[in-house]
C-alpha cells in the first residue's frame, strides 16, 4: 500500500527538481544569439520622440561605433538599465534608441524625468521596426560598427558590470579597426 502512495510523491519531487534546474540554467542563459550578428543594420526611418530633431534613419548608423538600445516607458527592466545608459553616454558612448511599441507622451515625459542618453531616439509604435531587428521584448541593445553592420546583441538590461565587461571592450576594439 506504501509503494502506490510513493511512486506520485517521488514522480512530482523529480518533476520539482527537474523546474528548479531549468529556472537556474534560464538565469545564466540570457543572450540569446541574433541572426542579423554580422549583417547590415535593417534599413529603417523613423520620426523622434524628440520634437526638435529631424527623422531618424538607418543611414546615420555608419561611420562611428553606436549602440541602439530598444526600450519603452512602459518596461520596468528598461528603468533598471536606463542609469547606466546614462552614464555611458556622459563616458561618451554614442547611443541612438529606438521607442518600441510606446505612446510618444509617455516617451518624452521618461526622457524629461530620468534623462536622455540618446544622441536620437526614433518612436517606433506599431513595432514594426522592432521586428526588422528581431526584438521580442524590450530591452535589447545593439553594437553597431563604423560600417554599419550589427556586431553584438545584449538581450535584456544593460548593468554597469555588462557594461565594463562587455560592451566598452567591444567598443574599443571595434573603434580601433579600420
Amino acid at each position: 500500500m506504501k509503494k502506490q502512495y510513493m511512486t506520485p510523491l517521488i514522480i512530482f519531487g523529480l518533476l520539482v527538481v527537474l523546474l528548479i534546474v531549468g529556472l537556474i540554467k534560464s538565469e545564466f542563459i540570457r543572450d540569446v544569439p541574433s541572426p542579423l550578428i554580422g549583417k547590415p543594420v535593417p534599413n529603417f526611418t523613423l520620426p523622434t520622440v524628440e520634437a526638435d530633431q529631424t527623422a531618424f534613419s538607418s543611414k546615420e548608423l555608419q561611420g562611428k561605433v553606436y549602440l541602439v538600445n530598444i526600450w519603452a516607458s512602459w518596461c520596468v527592466s528598461c528603468r533598471a538599465e536606463h542609469e547606466i545608459l546614462n552614464y555611458a553616454a556622459k563616458q561618451g558612448i554614442k547611443i541612438y534608441g529606438i521607442n518600441y511599441k510606446d505612446e510618444i507622451e509617455d516617451a518624452r515625459r521618461w526622457l524629461a524625468a530620468r534623462g536622455n542618453p540618446y544622441v536620437k531616439s526614433g518612436h517606433d509604435l506599431a513595432g514594426r521596426i522592432g521586428i526588422d531587428w528581431g526584438v521580442y521584448g524590450v530591452p535589447e541593445t545593439f553594437i553597431i560598427d563604423k560600417k554599419g553592420m550589427i556586431r553584438y546583441k545584449h538581450t535584456g538590461p544593460v548593468y554597469i558590470d555588462d557594461l565594463n565587461k562587455k560592451l566598452i571592450p567591444l567598443i574599443k576594439q571595434l573603434e580601433a579597426e579600420s
